[in-house]
């Protein structure tokens, strides 16, 4: 791979306390392809510019606004300006800030959901397709090296013609603050004004149905689904099911929950073919298995000469040695540098506004269907 200048990387949020504005900050220093040089760290300047400051960060890159950061750095010559904005506030933040960035010539890296309604994702993604910018939404279990493993098998039809999919992501976070008045008032993914429509299906039911259509290379039709607020009082969901129609003769489902008590970050895929399946987890990732019809199992694992190809060149150590999230994060912020840089890019380099998109379909139409008591809807 040729050697580039590294990407000069803003972030809109991603401030002192932000896990995930620690985990893109080592992720898009992994490879060494980026340079973060500023951004609006908070909306509380004072805090944005102390975190900036524990990161040797310039005062004069620190901004109130994304109108004072995009009006600042346009005055700068194209090779000190920021070239990529990673957007990482909270989803009802997205859309602005993604319309305007893209539309003064940034590329952009997007926190899911990609935006709170189909409408804007639809015009983000008319934006895109204008502007010629690389966007790229992180959904980040897209990068470990056995799901991308996972979908080359199946693409080279391992298992055969795909029959069933089943995905869950269950963690239990939130069933203290649910049922705590006070909690829930200060926890932005259950406000509807800051989160959208959905909580549980709109920040990890997307994740999984993502990984269903990145890993199968199908296209769910339609969903029904029935969600859960957890308390009356709760206007969000918290937990709920999906059942989705996929391709012609395929037929899925979704569990979601962030009320799964004792649950951490448990997501995992199964597909199965009319010659075997395949099943991943996330709190186990350097394990694939196969499971072929009237054999024993078999495990793939990372750092192997018998991956394929992305698989293989988003493993950065030996077998045996275990590689994890920020891993993940790392190589899709390696296949938005390489697009950035005009490279060639497999497909499932990085997940494109395509896949920003179908994540707002499927969260709209679950809420929909969910809203017109259990009924099919379109995606």
């Amino acid at each position: 791979m040729e050697k580039f200048a590294q990407i000069k990387l803003g972030f809109l949020g991603g401030g002192a306390n932000s896990l995930i504005g620690q985990m893109h900050r080592i992720a898009a220093l992994m490879h060494e392809r980026y340079q973060l040089v500023g951004g609006v760290f908070s909306s509380n300047f004072d805090c944005s510019l102390a975190h900036a400051m524990s990161l040797d960060i310039p005062q004069n890159r620190v901004y109130d606004t994304v109108d004072s950061l995009i009006s600042g750095e346009m005055r700068l010559s194209a090779s000190e300006r920021m070239a990529v904005v990673a957007v990482l506030t909270p989803n009802a933040l997205h859309f602005d800030a993604v319309k305007k960035l893209l539309s003064t010539g940034f590329h952009v890296i997007c926190e899911k959901p990609m935006t709170t309604t189909v409408e804007d994702a639809l015009t983000l993604q008319s934006l895109v397709e204008q502007t010629g910018k690389v966007f790229c939404v992180t959904h980040t279990y897209t990068g470990y090296p056995m799901v991308r493993q996972m979908r080359e098998l199946i693409a080279r039809g391992l298992i055969g013609d795909i029959q069933r999919i089943d995905a869950q992501y269950l963690q239990g976070w939130l069933n203290p603050i649910v049922k705590d008045d006070q909690k829930r008032a200060n926890t932005w993914r259950l406000d509807p004004a800051v989160s959208g429509s959905s909580c549980c299906f709109g920040d990890i039911g997307i994740h999984a149905f993502n990984l269903v259509e990145f890993v199968s290379g199908l296209s769910a039709k339609s969903v029904l689904a029935d969600l859960h607020s957890g308390e009356r009082s709760n206007h969000l969901d918290v937990d709920g099911t999906a059942l989705l129609r996929i391709g012609t003769d395929v037929r899925g489902s979704i569990r979601a929950s962030q009320i799964a008590t004792g649950e951490e970050n448990n997501l995992s895929i199964s597909i199965y073919g009319n010659r075997g399946g395949l099943k991943w987890e996330q709190e186990n990732p350097n394990r694939l298995v196969h499971l072929p019809e009237e054999e024993p199992s078999q495990i793939y694992t990372p750092g192997n000469m018998y991956l394929g190809a992305l698989a293989m060149s988003s493993t950065k150590l030996p077998a045996g040695h275990p590689e994890g999230l920020f891993d993940a994060m790392a190589n899709i912020y390696s296949g938005v540098a390489s697009a950035i840089h005009g490279d060639a890019t497999s497909p499932g380099s990085f997940p494109t506004i395509e896949d920003g998109v179908r994540g707002v379909r499927f969260v709209a139409a679950s809420v929909a269907s969910n809203l017109r008591g259990q009924q099919w809807v379109d995606l």
